[in-house]
């Protein structure tokens, strides 16, 4: 049962309508690392948890908190576009990012594809379940394996990235109100990070996960002979310099060892003769 209280988590109005500024906050909502996509990813990560209650418990925590960072957003795009007069689209324009992005356009041009038609014709000066160009968000975007320690990994790069891309949108606002919606934001993509990364530490200490993963996978089954080589295949030894080049590997299992000149270890490749009514070109 989700439960909704009519008080937004954190929310400063913007000072005036930015309709240039909301198209591009759509990204944070529906794209590949929105809000909408760790939401997701952390709901079904926790109703598909079979693992210890204090897991799940957590994953759904965190899931429905970044429901309320959605509608967080939405809020904010709304007053943005609300009653954003011409010469407020003019001005976005100014601004050197999106002069840049739009360079080599008519003024006229730059006005009219400024701000997304779609927040006028479709969502009636609301937000939508889209990223910064319209493109509808999607399920493909989230991970949800079933193996905690394969999930937390891609959870710390989710919030990586998101609040990289919110560290960018706060950048490129000059609006109090907005700064400071996002400092909040922030703040929470600073918990969550250090959150996953003490989840991956617990399934460790608890024993139920480690890497390489998954860790139950017995390494006897692979081809072990590369399980630590590190294979030079481009120009120039400096990656022989990194510590995936060399001394023990993070899980402890084994030793780096560097190939400067990898040598291939199969044979050349041939396909088979194809069905012939596939009516596919034979030499």
């Amino acid at each position: 049962m989700f439960y909704h209280k009519k008080r937004l988590q954190y929310f400063t109005k913007p000072e005036k309508p930015d309709p240039v500024y909301a198209k591009q906050l759509q990204e944070l909502i529906g794209g590949p690392f929105g809000e909408m996509s760790v939401m997701a990813q952390y709901l079904f990560q926790g109703w598909n948890c079979r693992g210890p209650a204090k897991y799940k418990d957590m994953l759904l925590d965190i899931g429905t908190e970044e429901i309320g960072h959605i509608e967080m957003l939405a809020n904010m795009i709304a007053h943005l576009v609300d009653k954003a007069p011409p010469d407020v689209q003019e001005n976005a324009i100014k601004d050197p990012i999106v002069e840049g992005v739009m360079g080599g356009m008519k003024t006229e041009e730059i006005i009219m594809g400024s701000m997304s038609p779609k927040h006028s014709i479709v969502s009636g000066g609301g937000a939508m379940p889209a990223d910064s160009v319209g493109y509808p968000w999607n399920g493909n975007y989230i991970v949800a394996s079933g193996n905690l320690m394969a999930d937390f990994l891609s959870n710390v790069q989710a919030e990586a990235q998101g609040r990289l891309q919110a560290v960018r949108m706060y950048e490129m606002s000059t609006d109090p109100g907005v700064k400071d919606t996002l400092s909040y934001m922030i703040a929470r993509d600073t918990m969550h990070q250090n959150q996953w990364l003490a989840a991956i530490e617990e399934l460790k200490a608890d024993g139920l996960e480690g890497l390489p993963v998954p860790s139950k996978f017995p390494q006897e089954l692979e081809k072990q002979d590369a399980s630590y080589q590190f294979w030079n295949l481009s120009e120039g030894t400096e990656s022989q310099e990194g510590q995936w080049a060399q001394g023990p590997s993070p899980d402890g299992k084994g030793q780096f060892e560097y190939l400067e000149n990898p040598e291939p270890l199969g044979p050349v490749g041939e396909a088979p003769t194809p069905n012939p009514k596939l009516y596919g070109t034979l030499k």
